[in-house]
């Protein structure tokens, strides 16, 4: 099979075409805008594969979508371009909307295209794989039940809001014109190669640092984690073996609050460089928290697990675990990020 995944060089989508490269004889189109987060070193050996093709373009550029469609005559696309950094898209909304939503409908029209000439056989076969997150549910409560696949949508930020509004346009493009699509939710991913503005990341390299570590409000806000080489497995079952029409939410049920994934971040950092200035702990600091920050999201994986015949193998601490070697070994990788063109931005200064 020849995949089209769009947003291969970032964090899930690098994560998806090793899988694909390693475990399977399927060939990758990769289409990558490569923005700041985006990093070809993630590909690891599947770059130079010759299974593996990279493309740089804008999934919003129809003429360059139309060419890729045309040139590569894939057999289905898994859609993961998308700005996803929720404290980005309340400073700057217009380019979640341009790439998650103005993006999708490109793809979309795209794909819907190439379907339609496709010879009966190969038409029967394609299928549209959408990836989207567990914020287009809004928040739950303390005691509300986790997300479901029918869960209904009541997005809270510009990025929850437009992957919403992208999740729409998927399955409209299924009810109205037949397009093959799938859709799969999940909740937080982490492990290597996410970009260090994010919560994971950001919280380990600030503590090897002797930063502080700023958690909004009192860290209670709740968030079910998943590692991304598990996602990554689910998403390949998703595209293979799911239902067109159909919704798929993945999740590994390992919720954590944000103050206990910090502190077992510093505990497992503590483990490995013990600090002569004391645990780690003590660089926690508390902060007002961020304007419309939902309180907790969870995701019940009980009818994904069941229809792919998938559980994810790690649970939340082996998982932490091997992320946080990963970055302790990766020095060079996150210290250029770091030190370089985006220092001084939100790296190091965003909170839990």
């Amino acid at each position: 099979m020849r995949i089209l995944l769009t947003g291969g060089c970032g964090f899930i989508g690098s994560a998806v075409i090793r899988h694909v490269i390693r475990t399977t004889g399927h060939s990758i189109v990769n289409v990558d805008k490569l923005t700041y987060a985006a990093s070809e070193e993630a590909l690891e050996e599947a770059g130079a594969d010759p299974r593996h093709a990279l493309i740089r373009a804008d999934i919003a550029d129809a003429a360059a979508m139309q060419q890729v469609f045309a040139r590569f005559e894939p057999d289905a696309v898994m859609h993961l371009a998308a700005e996803s950094h929720v404290d980005r898209s309340i400073d700057g909304p217009a380019a979640f909307v341009q790439t998650n939503v103005v993006g999708t409908s490109v793809l979309l029209e795209a794909a819907r295209a190439y379907w339609a000439a496709l010879p009966p056989p190969r038409r029967a076969a394609f299928r549209f794989h959408h990836v989207s997150t567990d914020e287009v549910f809004g928040a739950l409560g303390p005691g509300d039940a986790p997300f479901t696949e029918t869960t209904p949508y009541d997005p809270r930020s510009p990025y929850s809001a437009s992957k919403a509004a992208s999740d729409h346009l998927v399955r409209a493009w299924h009810h109205t014109y037949g397009l093959p699509t799938i859709v799969s939710n999940t909740t937080n991913n982490y492990g290597p190669w996410q970009f260090p503005e994010k919560l994971i990341p950001l919280v380990t390299l600030n503590a090897l640092e002797g930063r502080t570590l700023p958690v909004y409000g009192d860290g209670s806000n709740e968030r079910d984690w998943i590692f991304v080489e598990d996602h990554a497995a689910a998403l390949l079952l998703v595209l293979t073996r799911g239902e067109p029409g159909a919704t798929y939410a993945i999740g590994a049920r390992q919720p954590r609050s944000n103050l206990a994934v910090v502190r077992a971040i510093c505990a497992a950092l503590d483990a490995r460089l013990p600090d002569a200035a004391g645990p780690r702990s003590r660089l926690i600091s508390f902060v007002t928290d961020r304007p419309g920050h939902d309180f907790r999201y969870a995701i019940d994986p009980a009818r994904s697990e069941a229809a792919l015949g998938w559980r994810a193998p790690h649970d939340f601490e082996a998982g932490l675990a091997r992320t946080v070697d990963w970055y302790l070994g990766k020095r060079d990788w996150w210290q250029a990020i770091r030190g370089g063109r985006y220092a001084g931005q939100r790296l190091g200064q965003a909170a839990a």
